[in-house]
């Protein structure tokens, strides 16, 4: 079994349901995977099986059609992120050894910059374009000969190379085998939406190259529909929702903030939402709170990265009802419970497992987890040891198996010998009327070692100081956890998947 025979089986079960959902287009299964079928051939005229296939698109059905009909060809998608500098796309294109990439026209300036520099890449293919010398997209689609001999793929060939996003340095190459991929999916379909069906439509709002991408899979799997969103606006948002029936979406914390925000929330029809799928940064419990106010119960929360892709612990819909209804609110500042293909421990600094309820680092093992990095056997060894993976965050599980991450291991503060979670200060920092972000690090402390500082971003037309805000954390949060520092700022450096870089914080003078 591999990931390429889920589109192919859909295509035969429900021929007619909608594919590919644009502002001028319906492409159904049976077409879809006729074009899929037809580009995977043309692909292995240029390329061999096991040979790297970078993606570089904007959010169009192109680049996941094309990452479908890489994967069924037996070779490695390389999805980039559109946001990143040609630099950074340079790194991963040379150190995936990528020999050919599907872009879409809007980027051939951005590749010339490097073009020259990649030997490597034999095959360039270009959507919506070709004057550049490159090979037209549709071409490859049309002209496609012969019939294409299914190629053989083992669960453990590599299917997906997911580069981290770099918030400690350069990216490196996460292998997900086909093995990952579809645990992913029936962890999706099992514990993160199992209401999901072929009448479904997923809008991608976020950038198909990440957690949005992910959620194609399982909708791939069940014949669902796939809309798209070719940049996040709340209007555009909301209007897609309406006019498409839209049933699923993938959001960060930082767009659903947005979408609560705004005045267009009241204005359309939302009421075909189900499954509005959260994660890849912390989401505070005052933003959930107006986003359930606002949506109805249709949030899920995912827990996951792209060394254990999705999810590896899942927070219901119906658990974010029962924590409103139960009054145990505690449980939607975790991410949820720990799906079954895993194996979760809290680990101290010598790798000791640690009773419920103490913090320590995230550890994982099963068929979720990746077998390494690419060309990378240091940082492979790191952070596989002994078969868990080491995830870097902190956190700790309770006695109802919820799991709680508190941040990153490197973003712990030490203040006077005592660990401060920066994760707990932004919670109660985030509830403050007027603060819309808030990133919280360790700032050097001559007496105490280390300090913290909150970087505040204000609500527009709200004011607050910075000894009220620290006055608000003293109500809430021991004293020695309060901030010695505040500062606000216009906004908070994220990186292209909306992480904040608590690295750039560290950087600015006090």
């Amino acid at each position: 079994m591999h990931v390429g025979r889920f589109l192919q089986r859909s295509a035969r079960r429900y021929p007619r349901n909608p594919l590919w959902l644009t502002s001028d287009r319906t492409i159904s299964y049976d077409e879809g995977a006729t074009r899929v079928r037809r580009l995977s051939r043309s692909l292995l005229s240029l390329c061999k099986q096991g040979d790297r296939v970078a993606l570089l698109t904007s959010n169009r059905f192109e680049g996941l059609e094309a990452h479908l009909a890489i994967i069924g060809a037996g070779m490695i998608a390389v999805p980039m992120n559109p946001r990143l500098h040609a630099s950074e796309h340079e790194f991963i294109l040379g150190h995936s050894g990528t020999v050919a990439i599907i872009f879409s026209a809007n980027f051939s300036d951005h590749l010339a910059e490097i073009r020259s520099r990649l030997p490597n890449v034999r095959s360039w293919v270009v959507i919506n374009g070709g004057h550049d010398g490159s090979l037209p997209y549709e071409q490859l689609v049309e002209t496609a000969a012969g019939d294409m001999i299914e190629p053989i793929i083992q669960p453990e060939d590599s299917a997906w190379l997911f580069y981290t996003s770099g918030t400690t340095g350069r990216p490196k190459g996460a292998i997900q085998t086909h093995r990952v991929l579809i645990t992913m999916i029936e962890q999706f379909l099992l514990a993160v939406a199992p209401n999901t069906v072929h009448t479904d439509v997923m809008l991608h709002a976020a950038p198909i190259c990440h957690g949005s991408g992910s959620c194609l899979f399982p909708h791939v799997a069940v014949a669902a529909g796939n809309a798209f969103l070719k940049r996040f606006e709340p209007e555009l948002f909301f209007d897609a929702v309406a006019r498409f029936r839209v049933t699923a979406t993938f959001l960060a914390p930082t767009m659903i903030n947005r979408l609560t925000a705004s005045e267009a929330a009241r204005r359309f029809d939302t009421s075909s939402l189900k499954n509005v799928i959260y994660g890849g940064a912390p989401m505070h419990l005052g933003v959930l709170r107006r986003a359930l106010d606002t949506f109805g119960p249709v949030f899920a929360q995912i827990y996951g990265q792209g060394e254990s892709p999705f999810t590896i612990a899942s927070l219901s819909t119906e658990e974010h009802v029962a924590a409103l209804k139960e009054d145990r609110l505690n449980h939607l500042s975790s991410v949820g419970r720990v799906v079954p293909a895993v194996d979760v421990r809290i680990l101290d600094d010598d790798d000791k497992p640690l009773p419920r309820g103490q913090f320590g680092e995230i550890c994982v093992r099963g068929d979720l987890v990746m077998p390494g990095y690419w060309d990378d056997p240091g940082a492979s060894a790191n952070t596989l040891k002994e078969g868990w993976l080491h995830t870097g965050d902190v956190g700790y599980l309770d006695e109802e198996d919820y799991l709680f991450i508190t941040d990153r291991k490197k973003d712990m503060i030490i203040s006077g010998g005592a660990n401060i979670y920066p994760r707990e200060v932004e919670e109660v920092i985030a509830n403050h009327t007027a603060v819309a972000e808030v990133a919280v690090i360790g700032v050097p402390d001559e007496e105490w070692g280390e300090s913290v500082k909150a970087f505040v971003v204000l609500r527009a037309g709200k004011t607050a100081e910075a000894d009220e805000i620290i006055e608000f954390c003293k109500d809430h949060i021991a004293s020695y956890k309060k901030p010695k520092f505040v500062e606000f700022v216009a906004d908070l450096p994220k990186n292209p998947t909306g992480k904040i870089l608590k690295r750039e914080l560290r950087t600015l003078k006090l």
